[in-house]
């Protein structure tokens, strides 16, 4: 597999061209991973490993931001709620607001931030000690055996972490609320009656393609690196930017067609 960043032709050409090797890439990673399934080849130990590794840098500074963004959102929502009169919608607008907005990016964040960064590092350094040359000179993928199972490690975790970050989330926003002043039972009867499955299933679709994004792009820099130590850092920060990006354009996407893939209860 030969993978060649593009001559600089200034900044929109390069963009272009970007984004085509980009599109390239995750096509030989689709071809690449159906192949490894049906040929049963997918190295799972790789896979779980990443998972346990991606897990164990991405939980903990999620819920440490999960927490302030709760309390955040529960301060500003009592005292709006309170000028308008509507204290018992305080749990509805958390529905929306930390299931179908907040838990997916803060997960998108910590996946492309963390996680990526450290898989564009690992993917970058073999690259640099042609250890992947290496590999196909043996006979061995490196998309099957590298990026592959760093991909599906990244959508597991991204989307176990989102269900974890939205249960943090609606406690931190109810346990303010209650020291506010307000009712817990009103903003869990509000949190029920306007929120439904097809919301926390577009939360974890969310999720699930933030991840994707943001392992292609951090695998595909990585694996595109050179220029020694210092072009593996400018590879690194290029994904990050680029993963951010990427998912704000998801999210923006799959927000819009929420309504369409799937429709509120009671909407036809």
């Amino acid at each position: 597999m030969a993978l060649e960043t593009p001559p600089a032709r200034g900044p929109f050409a390069d963009a272009a061209a970007q984004a085509g090797l980009l599109l390239v890439f995750s096509l030989r990673t689709v071809r690449a991973g159906g192949r490894a399934l049906l040929g049963r080849r997918l190295s799972w130990r790789e896979c779980l490993e990443q998972s346990w590794f991606l897990a164990s840098v991405s939980t903990v500074p999620a819920v440490l931001m999960t927490i302030p963004l709760g309390v955040l959102v529960a301060v500003n929502i009592g005292s709006l709620a309170g000028q308008l009169g509507a204290e018992s919608y305080a749990g509805a607008v958390v529905a929306f607001v930390v299931v179908g907005q907040a838990a997916p990016l803060v997960c998108a964040l910590m996946i492309s931030g963390v996680g990526g960064s450290a898989i564009c590092a690992d993917l970058g350094a073999r690259k640099l000690r042609e250890e992947t040359d290496a590999m196909e000179v043996m006979g061995l993928s490196t998309m099957e055996r590298l990026v592959v199972p760093r991909v599906l490690a990244a959508v597991l975790v991204t989307v176990l972490l989102n269900g974890v970050v939205m249960a943090i989330g609606i406690t931190a926003t109810l346990l303010v609320h209650v020291l506010l002043g307000g009712s817990s039972g009103g903003f869990l009867a509000t949190l029920t009656a306007y929120s439904d499955p097809g919301g926390f299933l577009m939360a974890e679709i969310k999720a699930g393609t933030f991840a994707v994004l943001a392992a292609l792009v951090s695998a595909y820099k990585g694996l595109t690196a050179k220029g020694g130590p210092s072009g593996l850092g400018d590879a690194v920060n290029e994904a990050v930017v680029m993963a951010f990006v990427l998912v704000f354009v998801a999210n923006t996407v799959l927000t819009e067609l929420h309504p369409l893939l799937l429709p509120p209860k009671g909407e036809f």
